[in-house]
């Protein structure tokens, strides 16, 4: 039996981290994965989200759960949206102690959909569509707006892109660890789309693979959050029509 102390340290834990809870695509409402509910359910619910183990990170940048959590398999459904329609993201409440970098990148799936396919270790098939770091040399970093109510994130799907299947790796780096190996944390997650529209671009520069966009000697992964220092975002470009 758990002892109150045990107890209470375990809720703590659960607390101490975050994950994307929810998001509105396309005028549509949709829940995301629930790690601490859809394991313990007899039936749980068919999702567009990728299964994450809880709400505790990655910290091998050469593991291929930094591409989208560990044991990450493909869910079952697909949000259906416009190329250059806005997301909204929402997250559970992010840790004041946990300062970084958000960063959100897109990968074309097969033309059968997202559901049965997950990019190899070696494959480049990801471009950045959205980056937000720290702001100069203050304290406020682009996870400083999901540390209070609402913890909303938005980004745009590039009005260009060609009509079809994507998935979606969404992240914060947290970078209170800068102390120690790998110098951050990552905390990335993965949702499913079906893009529309007239688009006809599919991006074929500045793609990269996960892991292998990021080493854990780049410069936004060694990062020491507590010195005035501009912060430099690991990955490629940003993808623009």
């Amino acid at each position: 039996m758990k002892t109150f102390a045990t107890l209470l340290a375990s809720i703590g834990l659960v607390a101490a981290h975050g994950f994307v809870d929810n998001a509105t695509i396309g005028g549509q409402f949709y829940q995301f994965y629930q790690p601490y509910q859809d394991p313990y359910m007899g039936s749980p619910p068919d999702r567009i989200s990728r299964k994450i183990p809880g709400n505790g990170p990655v910290e091998d940048v050469t593991s291929l759960d930094i591409q989208c959590n560990a044991d990450a398999a493909p869910a079952k459904l697909h949000a259906s949206a416009a190329a250059g329609s806005t997301v909204t993201l929402r997250w559970t409440i992010w840790p004041d102690s946990h300062v970084g970098p958000v960063i959100t990148y897109m990968a074309r799936c097969p033309d059968t959909g997202c559901q049965d396919w997950t990019p190899s270790a070696s494959d480049k098939v990801w471009f950045k569509i959205k980056e937000g770091g720290r702001e100069g040399t203050s304290n406020v970093w682009a996870a400083t707006p999901l540390m209070t109510a609402p913890a909303n994130y938005e980004y745009a799907i590039p009005s260009c892109l060609k009509p079809g299947y994507y998935l979606v790796r969404h992240e914060i780096i947290a970078l209170h660890s800068a102390y120690s190996y790998p110098g951050a944390q990552f905390y990335p997650g993965c949702h499913q789309l079906q893009v529309t529209g007239s688009g006809t671009k599919t991006p074929s520069s500045e793609l990269v693979s996960f892991p292998g966009a990021y080493k854990s000697t780049d410069p936004g992964v060694t990062y020491n959050a507590y010195q005035a220092a501009t912060y430099t975002i690991p990955g490629p470009a940003v993808f623009t029509c």
